[in-house]
């Protein structure tokens, strides 16, 4: 027993110990009672332990209860300072393996020692490549799994390794040090200037959708709303509202209900693309992605529906004003469309969404090339395992796909699995334009034909094949330019895009250029004004939390009247606590200085704007903001002045403390 009390002990004493109720074993009659004595230590540890988990003190630990109100009472605030800590304890651990579970995700589950004498410098990497793997014969192929792993650590298709008798995760290098040291990428020097293709951003205008009212095409809605819209609302001659007139679920079930509900947001996301259209050829941008949410849940297999012919008109309509100015419109299929899948659920769901792309971009009625232009960019998708069978998937699923489809469907290199190198060649094959991606080339490519950057992919023998694959269709050629988060080293860092770009590509003057960044048309903006591209003098700096081509007050106007009425009141009380017995004077000047104060903001509350005019940056085209300063696109937040006092009166106490702390301190 002593051996068993002094390890009880230091288990107390151990932070990082579970905290539990010491329970004690049955032993046979003979020895049981000597069993049942407990050392001073034990005692001392269990009635520890017995205040964290509420446990009464001497209680057999066999049959604990909960302590009583007149126990916990007892102990006061030490067994409540017990119980604190004891918590602390419980959430650092649960923390540290947090922590620990993210770095195993981070770094892989499988890792190999580097070969060192394989290894060759970044210096030497960046001029010679990587090219020893693939020409020597004795190193044998990592697994599909491993080898995607090795690229998101160090680029391109990963370093060479020694053996594959993997090692334990904690024994790998750390993934920012192995980020920071891969070979710096090698950058193109040439910029395609005069500029004169057509720039565009994808789905979203920030001060579009910060407008009041928002002009967006990706408003949607949960599964669950369509549900509970099936029901008639409870007073149907009046319009919904969140509390007042909801759906009575007393009331029959009509499915037709919840198909026009859905139907009805994705006809209000489409009548706002052509007031996105108009302001973006005000500003010189004629390419624009639409969103793949306009019409929710139009490719689900229970909820979907079918475009024409509630949507026709409205999807004409668009068509026509981007015809009329000579925009592109594309779309992007979401991540989960993947022709490659070996799931059939998954390619049946693929087909569906691919059916609803195509036909939104049918029913834009747009005339012949600017039909052809509007494509869909699709992602090749997972691995699963083995490329080479991925990829038959896809062309014997891509042989099923309707010649509509067909017609439009394009391929992108991505960022986490297929380079340009593995797409082009099953592009060539199949006679689909391939989307070349800068952003996605420097984190996947093929380290034995081209290194990171945009020097090497942007060389005549690659680009000529990539230009040809569009040339062949008649299609227009676009690509995708972002670039990454200042800082970012590791492969989930490097995968975000920066807010805005600060060069262009290497790439033709006459491309059409996806700019693909965080604040959508402001970057486009950013390039405009860094290069002095067509149409940059129209931009002009927004007013910080003002718009003018909004039919409301403007905020700065009413601020100043608060304040001006705020401190007149105060100059009023002032006179009167100095003179009691002559306030009408200053009462009189207060109530004439008001009335024209309240004139003044009648008038500018006047002011209306058209809709033709809303949203269209006032007669200045105040619509850039700089970078960092979304919050000028909102009105200021407001502070009452409860708020306020208690801040100033804070301020105040804390000034009173430094001066006493001072005091003290020079023994005043």
């Amino acid at each position: 027993m002593a051996r068993k009390a002094g390890s009880v002990s230091k288990q107390a004493s151990n932070p990082e110990s579970p905290i539990r109720p010491q329970v004690l074993l049955r032993r046979s009659n003979r020895n049981l009672a000597q069993s049942q004595k407990m050392t001073d230590e034990e005692d001392e540890s269990r009635e520890i332990q017995g205040k964290i988990l509420g446990i009464r003190k001497g209680a057999d630990s066999g049959n604990a209860t909960e302590a009583t109100a007149e126990d916990v009472q007892s102990s006061g605030k030490e067994g409540l300072r017990f119980a604190i800590e004891g918590l602390a304890r419980m959430e650092r651990r649960l923390q540290r393996a947090t922590k620990r579970q993210k770095l195993k995700v981070e770094e892989t589950h499988l890792t190999e020692t580097l070969d060192e004498d394989e290894y060759k410098p970044p210096d030497e990497v960046a001029t010679a490549g990587w090219k020893q793997r693939h020409q020597n014969p004795g190193v044998s192929k990592q697994p599909d799994r491993q080898d995607r792993a090795q690229r998101g650590m160090f680029g391109g298709e990963g370093l060479d390794l020694k053996d594959e008798a993997p090692v334990a995760t904690e024994e790998a290098l750390d993934t920012v040090k192995r980020g920071a040291a891969r070979p710096p990428p090698v950058n193109s020097h040439y910029l395609p200037l005069p500029w004169r293709g057509r720039l565009g951003y994808a789905c979203l205008n920030t001060y579009l959708r910060t407008a009041k009212p928002p002009v967006f095409s990706s408003r949607t809605c949960r599964m669950a709303s369509i549900i509970d819209h099936r029901y008639p609302l409870a007073d149907p001659d009046q319009p919904e509202h969140a509390t007042k007139n909801r759906p009575d679920k007393s009331k029959a079930v009509d499915h037709e209900l919840g198909v026009r509900f859905v139907q009805n947001l994705g006809l209000q996301n489409a009548a706002d693309i052509v007031k996105m259209i108009r302001w973006n050829d005000k500003y010189g941008i004629k390419f624009m992605r639409l969103s793949s949410e306009m019409f929710p849940f139009a490719s689900h297999a229970e909820h979907g529906y079918k475009l024409a012919p509630f949507a026709s008109d409205i999807l004409a309509e668009v068509g026509r004003v981007a015809a009329e100015l000579g925009h592109r419109l594309t779309t992007h299929p979401g991540q989960f469309t993947q022709l490659g899948s070996p799931r059939k659920e998954v390619i049946e769901a693929s087909v569906r969404d691919l059916a609803y792309h195509d036909e939104m971009l049918s029913l834009l009625r747009l005339p012949g090339q600017q039909d052809r232009d509007a494509v869909m960019i699709l992602h090749m998708g997972g691995v699963y395992g083995d490329k080479a069978a991925t990829l038959d998937r896809f062309r014997a699923n891509y042989a099923e796909l309707s010649p509509s489809i067909k017609n439009r469907l394009v391929l992108e290199n991505d960022d986490v699995s297929w380079s340009v190198h593995d797409l082009l060649p099953v592009c060539e094959e199949l006679n689909i334009p391939l989307v070349l991606d800068y952003h996605h080339h420097n984190i996947i490519f093929d380290p034995s034909k081209c290194r990171e950057g945009t020097l090497d992919i942007s060389q005549p023998e690659i680009m000529e094949r990539i230009t040809a694959t569009w040339r062949r269709k008649g299609i227009t050629q676009k690509m995708h330019y972002s670039e990454p988060c200042p800082g970012a080293v590791t492969p989930r860092d490097r995968r975000k895009h920066s807010p805005r770009v600060m060069t262009l590509p290497p790439c033709p003057p006459d491309m059409d250029l996806m700019i693909e960044a965080k604040d959508k048309e402001q970057a486009v903006f950013e390039l405009m004004r860094t290069f002095k591209l067509p149409g940059f003098e129209k931009i002009n700096d927004m007013v910080p939390h003002e718009r003018f081509d909004e039919p409301r007050p403007v905020p700065r106007v009413a601020s100043a009247t608060k304040s001006k009425k705020s401190k007149t009141g105060a100059n009023v009380r002032r006179k009167r606590a100095v003179d009691e017995e002559e306030p009408a004077e200053a009462d009189d000047t207060a109530v004439a200085e008001s009335d024209a104060i309240k004139t003044e903001a009648a008038q500018v509350s006047e002011v209306t704007v058209t809709a033709l005019e809303f949203g269209m940056g006032g007669p200045d085209n105040r619509v850039y903001w700089p970078p960092g300063m979304e919050e000028w696109l909102k009105p200021r937040k407001k502070q009452s002045n409860k708020s306020t006092k208690s801040g100033k009166r804070d301020l105040e106490e804390d000034d009173e403390d430094t001066g006493e702390n001072l005091e003290e301190a020079e023994g005043i």
